[in-house]
């Protein structure tokens, strides 16, 4: 049954410009132009009227644009959860300009050891990410560690949360890793080790969405019954302006924008493109997180009470629960 017929959540790319090389994404080898201030103030006028409550300011890295903190600014006043996701190369840099303008700030580290987090992201960035908690908790900051799990590094989930994650008092993250258009994100997890994730995301202060876990146990989205709701739950919109369908990873078309996002998502081209959300030949055993998140939440099915004690104990423990059940 579905529960919300309205999208919830947009991913709002600043930017595929990115100061990284991660060896399981691609889209720092993509030219990028920014997004302009004044399509972002429109914007977000038309998002508010379509329902969506979350603003995700994405990239690339985000903060390689310099008015960051005006956009996640101007979302945050008007009322939308807002969420940002760095590899802290220049989070210090901008920290006191971010400060209490993203309710979910998260900082990527995928090792507990220096050399081994700088050779996947490609760029010397641990560093940083130690630099970048230090600066936030001063400025009454609470942003999560954000692990991306593939087989390569899941042992070094116990180390990053004993000896980074608590101390500071983070929420870990376990973002489990996902392959998209030819990215190879290794290989992929057994049995044993989806059991070993799922046990992990039971402790204290690590967030682990579970039916991310049983979704890999079921081979993935299939579209014969689709589970994915990309297109009918998710808003993306490219750094040029473009509404990205159905999803950004799969993005088969892109609409321009031109100040009526409201009118071209109620379109009939564009309804009809999100109705083959989850039924296109690529959507076939896709697990891609940032859509199932969303997907999970908005129909009841196993997915949704599966997903649903995490995403309580996720949000009770930022503040943003009573945010979310007003809206």
């Amino acid at each position: 049954m579905r529960l919300v017929r309205h999208p919830v959540l947009c991913n709002y790319y600043v930017t595929y410009r990115c100061n990284a090389k991660c060896s399981f994404c691609d889209i720092w080898e993509k030219p990028s132009p920014y997004i302009q201030l004044a399509d972002v103030e429109q914007n977000l006028r038309d998002l508010k009227r379509l329902g969506v409550s979350v603003v995700d300011f994405t990239g690339g890295e985000p903060l390689l644009h310099r008015q960051i903190h005006e956009f996640v600014g101007l979302a945050h006043d008007m009322g939308f959860i807002t969420t940002l996701t760095t590899n802290c190369l220049l989070y210090p840099k901008y920290a006191e300009r971010l400060r209490g303008k993203v309710d979910m700030l998260h900082f990527s580290l995928d090792a507990s050891e220096k050399e081994v987090h700088d050779r996947g992201r490609g760029v010397a960035c641990y560093d940083f990410v130690l630099e970048s908690i230090r600066v936030a908790r001063e400025l009454g900051e609470r942003p999560d560690i954000l692990f991306t799990v593939f087989r390569e590094n899941l042992k070094d989930l116990e180390a990053v949360y004993r000896d980074i994650a608590q101390p500071n008092k983070l929420m870990l993250i376990l973002n489990p890793a996902f392959e998209y258009n030819g990215v190879d994100a290794g290989e992929q997890l057994t049995i044993e080790e989806l059991d070993y994730l799922s046990a992990f995301g039971r402790r204290k202060g690590v967030y682990l969405n579970e039916a991310f876990i049983q979704l890999r146990r079921d081979g993935g989205n299939h579209v014969a019954a689709p589970v994915c709701r990309a297109a009918s739950t998710t808003l993306v919109i490219s750094p040029s302006n473009e509404l990205v369908l159905p999803c950004y990873h799969l993005g088969q078309q892109k609409f321009p924008v031109e100040g009526r996002l409201f009118d071209l998502y109620n379109s009939g081209d564009v309804q009809h493109l999100a109705a083959l959300e989850g039924r296109l030949p690529q959507c076939e055993g896709c697990t891609i997180n940032c859509y199932m998140q969303p997907s999970f939440a908005v129909e009841t099915s196993k997915y949704f009470w599966q997903a649903l004690p995490s995403t309580v104990k996720y949000n009770v423990a930022k503040g943003t629960w009573k945010r979310m059940l007003t809206r």
